[in-house]
């Protein structure tokens, strides 16, 4: 199973600071995710970006989760 992390933003939806997941793809992940926690919804985390065993995904909507991921969602930082 893959490891999802989250920050302390999302731990106010969650009350959990990380949890396991059997989804094999990003798509099955978020339904996974707002299943269990509700209030992600409100959160956004679909606009979030996520990084895939330290690997940083902006657009992830293809991407598949590996069984032993360790994944991590965070903001987009803007730069210039």
């Amino acid at each position: 199973m893959a490891m999802v992390f989250f920050s302390g933003e999302l731990q106010r939806f969650t009350g959990e600071e990380k949890t396991s997941v059997v989804a094999l793809n990003y798509r099955e992940l978020l339904g996974e995710l707002h299943n269990k926690y509700p209030d992600l919804k409100n959160s956004e985390i679909s606009e979030m970006a996520i990084a895939i065993d330290g690997e940083i995904v902006h657009e992830p909507l293809l991407e598949l989760i590996p069984e032993e991921a360790e994944l991590h969602f965070f903001h987009f930082i803007a730069g210039g």
